[in-house]
């Protein structure tokens, strides 16, 4: 980062993916340049028009978290490389029910929770780092990041090398074996079920919820727009606070963040608890 310089952000981005960027642009002299939510909800036309050539790194989302709004990546990822922006993906609402590919995007980092759509425990995650940056500083200097940790004999042989790949970027006590097992079968079963499947039998539920939502007067991105697992209803007046236990009341659960309900079923999600949602979104339309 240098003077002058910017991050690009979206607006009501997640805060994860929002603070670590605004403290580097502050002890660089950069700013943190906000991509405003798009009147016609098209987050990619937006970024794209914001891409440009003093901004150092785009860090996004695939999924925007409030709007439900899907970003292309891969047009994102070209342009970032036509103007010469590090590309920094936060992939946590996204990861494990949204195909996502590597090759086809060339993130330069991107990195996902594993506690959302990969099933997984808090406190793992997975991180993709692009090779150019393998030889880069790790954010923590643990013992089991360096070379020949394995050989626990020679631990006191310090040594100045990594090892090898992406390693070094690892966090410390990376062999957790109360939640790495969890970690693993969770994404074994996603690979079982296939990310496709996942991804279009949450579409074909939220699909069936946003024409309803409509009729009462809630709004959602247009479905060329919008990530198929995830919809984000919005309306004019305001969303009751007492909405979100209504709805517990009735066993149904969905989230208010910021000024929308968020709605993510998954795979165990039936027509029938859609149809329960409506019905209790109807009492207060």
């Amino acid at each position: 980062m240098r003077k002058g310089q910017s991050i690009l952000v979206l607006a009501e981005q997640f805060p994860a993916n929002y603070y670590p960027w605004h403290r580097l642009a502050g002890e660089n002299g950069a700013a943190l340049k906000i991509v405003p939510w798009p009147d016609d909800d098209d987050w990619t036309s937006a970024v794209l028009d914001a891409l440009t050539d003093e901004v150092a790194i785009a860090a996004l989302p695939n999924v925007h978290w409030t709007s439900g709004g899907r970003l292309d990546l891969v047009r994102i990822g070209k342009a970032c490389r036509k103007t010469g922006a590090a590309l920094a993906l936060d992939l946590t609402q996204s990861l494990g029910a949204l195909d996502f590919c590597v090759d086809d995007v060339q993130p330069d980092f991107a990195v996902a929770a594993t506690y959302k759509w990969l099933l997984g425990p808090y406190s793992v995650g997975v991180l993709y780092v692009a090779p150019k940056w393998h030889h880069g500083s790790p954010l923590e200097e643990g013992w089991i990041q360096r070379a020949n940790s394995d050989d626990f004999s020679s631990l006191i042989l310090y040594s100045d090398e990594y090892d090898s790949g992406a390693r070094r970027f690892d966090m410390s006590e990376r062999s957790n074996f109360g939640l790495l097992p969890a970690a693993l079968r969770a994404i074994t079963q996603i690979l079982e079920w296939k990310v496709v499947q996942i991804s279009e039998t949450c579409g074909a539920m939220n699909r069936r919820l946003a024409e309803a939502a409509a009729e009462l007067g809630f709004s959602a991105p247009a479905e060329p727009l919008r990530a198929p697992h995830y919809l984000c209803l919005r309306r004019k007046t305001a969303i009751p606070r007492e909405l979100t236990e209504m709805l517990a009341s009735e066993k149904v659960f969905v989230s208010v963040r910021g000024s929308s309900i968020r709605v993510t079923p998954h795979v165990y999600n039936t027509v029938e608890d859609c149809d329960r949602l409506i019905a209790c979104l109807r009492r207060v339309a």
